[in-house]
Protein backbone atom coordinates (compact mmCIF):
# COMPACT_ATOMS: atom_id res chain seq x y z
CA UNK A 1 0.00 0.00 0.00
CA UNK A 2 1.22 3.49 -0.77
CA UNK A 3 0.00 6.51 1.22
CA UNK A 4 0.36 10.07 -0.04
CA UNK A 5 -0.08 12.84 2.52
CA UNK A 6 0.14 16.57 2.03
CA UNK A 7 -1.03 19.98 3.08
CA UNK A 8 -2.28 22.81 0.92
CA UNK A 9 -2.42 26.46 1.72
CA UNK A 10 -3.69 29.15 -0.61
CA UNK A 11 -3.89 32.88 -0.05
CA UNK A 12 -5.32 35.42 -2.43
CA UNK A 13 -5.61 39.14 -2.06
CA UNK A 14 -7.44 41.67 -4.23
CA UNK A 15 -6.97 45.41 -3.75
CA UNK A 16 -9.08 47.65 -5.95
CA UNK A 17 -10.44 51.13 -5.66
CA UNK A 18 -13.11 51.13 -3.00
CA UNK A 19 -12.60 47.60 -1.61
CA UNK A 20 -10.11 45.04 -0.33
CA UNK A 21 -10.70 41.28 -0.53
CA UNK A 22 -8.58 38.57 1.12
CA UNK A 23 -9.15 34.81 1.03
CA UNK A 24 -7.22 32.03 2.75
CA UNK A 25 -7.82 28.30 2.43
CA UNK A 26 -5.82 25.48 3.93
CA UNK A 27 -6.10 21.82 4.84
CA UNK A 28 -4.36 18.51 4.85
CA UNK A 29 -5.14 15.45 2.76
CA UNK A 30 -4.21 11.79 2.63
CA UNK A 31 -4.73 9.14 -0.05
CA UNK A 32 -3.95 5.43 0.32
CA UNK A 33 -3.75 3.17 -2.71
CA UNK A 34 -3.30 -0.58 -2.67
CA UNK A 35 -0.42 -1.64 -4.92
CA UNK A 36 -0.21 -4.96 -6.73
CA UNK A 37 2.38 -7.40 -5.42
CA UNK A 38 4.26 -7.16 -8.73
CA UNK A 39 5.79 -3.76 -7.81
CA UNK A 40 9.54 -3.66 -7.10
CA UNK A 41 9.47 -1.69 -3.82
CA UNK A 42 13.21 -1.03 -3.90
CA UNK A 43 12.98 0.95 -7.15
CA UNK A 44 10.00 3.25 -6.45
CA UNK A 45 10.72 6.89 -7.37
CA UNK A 46 8.79 10.11 -6.72
CA UNK A 47 9.27 13.57 -8.29
CA UNK A 48 7.46 16.82 -7.54
CA UNK A 49 7.64 19.67 -10.05
CA UNK A 50 5.38 22.70 -10.53
CA UNK A 51 2.58 21.26 -8.40
CA UNK A 52 2.61 17.82 -10.04
CA UNK A 53 3.59 14.69 -8.10
CA UNK A 54 4.83 11.86 -10.30
CA UNK A 55 5.34 8.42 -8.75
CA UNK A 56 7.07 5.66 -10.72
CA UNK A 57 6.28 2.09 -9.65
CA UNK A 58 8.38 -0.32 -11.74
CA UNK A 59 7.21 -3.88 -12.12
CA UNK A 60 9.24 -6.57 -10.39
CA UNK A 61 10.77 -9.16 -12.68
CA UNK A 62 8.28 -11.96 -13.01
CA UNK A 63 9.12 -15.28 -11.51
CA UNK A 64 9.82 -17.55 -14.43
CA UNK A 65 8.42 -21.07 -14.29
CA UNK A 66 10.98 -23.69 -13.46
CA UNK A 67 11.30 -26.55 -15.94
CA UNK A 68 11.85 -29.97 -14.42
CA UNK A 69 12.70 -32.99 -16.56
CA UNK A 70 11.06 -36.19 -15.40
CA UNK A 71 12.74 -39.43 -16.37
CA UNK A 72 10.38 -42.37 -16.89
CA UNK A 73 11.46 -46.00 -16.78
CA UNK A 74 10.72 -48.08 -19.82
CA UNK A 75 8.41 -51.08 -19.47
CA UNK A 76 11.10 -53.47 -20.73
CA UNK A 77 13.55 -52.42 -18.02
CA UNK A 78 10.86 -52.70 -15.35
CA UNK A 79 9.79 -56.17 -16.56
CA UNK A 80 13.42 -57.35 -16.68
CA UNK A 81 13.92 -56.32 -13.05
CA UNK A 82 10.79 -58.29 -12.06
CA UNK A 83 12.11 -61.37 -13.90
CA UNK A 84 15.56 -61.06 -12.30
CA UNK A 85 14.14 -60.80 -8.81
CA UNK A 86 11.68 -63.66 -9.43
CA UNK A 87 14.51 -65.97 -10.56
CA UNK A 88 16.63 -65.27 -7.48
CA UNK A 89 13.95 -66.51 -5.04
Amino acid sequence: MITIEGEKKTESEVKKKGYYYSETSYGSFSRSITMPSTVDAGKIEANYDKGVLEITLPKAPEVKPKKITVAAKKKEAANKKKEDTAGKK
